[in-house]
């Protein structure tokens, strides 16, 4: 990134949980401000470990995490939307704010300008039981945005989901992305996912798991659908399911 400092870098971390399942070893990532960065491996890999790690959801065995300063402002997007069930659409996108204390009237309009952001305007007054799973996961993406994060972690958003509505929020996801200038680190399995969104693919090994290969994705930084049919992006697939196939063998 031109030897600008990152914005957050985990340096020899070792993470053993208490049971004794060594998740990383040896972990070495940097991430830079506007980068949209994910990581990619095989399943128990530790890239959730990862994310955890990252907005300080656990402690460190070994190693440490710098940040390029202190302010350290987090939104966690997780794999299930994780909504409260007895609660509206605007208020569980209010629930960050509430917990920091900001009254219901003050955080209206931010409410409302992420609904709008994850094209929910109109929805604040229903319930998750009414949304489809698509939409669910709109709701925890803009629980996330309200809170304006400088980093974004995202677990995984959307393994759940069909795949036109999938593709549909990628598309989504990469807007939002390029117009509010955040830095997203996004976990997946996908080669494809993560060739279609990143700017940088990092492949991490099978447990205990480790950054293997770096993978710059050469492409526009807007993309549209018909980038999935291009050759740069079959070309660009290829090579990180080498990448990913050299990882699993180490």
């Amino acid at each position: 990134m031109g030897g600008t400092p990152a914005l957050v870098a985990l340096r020899g971390v070792d993470k053993v949980y208490s049971n004794g399942v060594e998740a990383l070893r040896g972990l070495d990532l940097a991430i830079h401000e506007g980068e949209f960065v994910s990581l990619l491996g095989p399943s128990g890999c530790g890239k959730s470990t990862v994310l955890r790690l990252i907005a300080g959801l656990g402690d460190l065995t070994r190693g440490r995490i710098d940040w390029v300063d202190q302010r350290r402002d987090i939104g966690f997007v997780f794999q299930d939307a994780t909504l409260m069930p007895w609660a509206t659409v605007f208020n569980n996108i209010y629930l960050p704010l509430r917990v920091r204390g900001m009254p219901r009237a003050e955080a209206a309009p931010r409410i409302e300008r992420a609904m709008e952001q994850v094209g929910l305007a109109g929805f604040g007054t229903a319930y998750p039981r009414e949304l489809s799973g698509g939409m669910r996961m709109r709701v925890s993406i803009a629980r996330a945005l309200v809170a304006e994060p400088k980093i974004l972690l995202m677990d995984e958003p959307f393994a759940a989901l069909d795949e036109i509505t999938r593709f549909r929020l990628n598309d989504d996801l990469l807007k939002l992305w390029a117009d509010q200038h955040w830095t997203v680190v996004f976990v997946t399995h996908s080669v494809f996912e993560s060739v279609y969104l990143s700017t940088r693919i990092l492949v991490m090994s099978a447990r205990p798991g480790r950054v293997t290969s770096e993978v710059p994705v050469k492409m526009p930084s807007l993309r549209d659908p018909s980038f999935r049919t291009s050759n740069d992006y079959a070309e660009q697939c290829r090579t990180v399911s080498a990448r990913l196939a050299e990882a699993m063998r180490t």
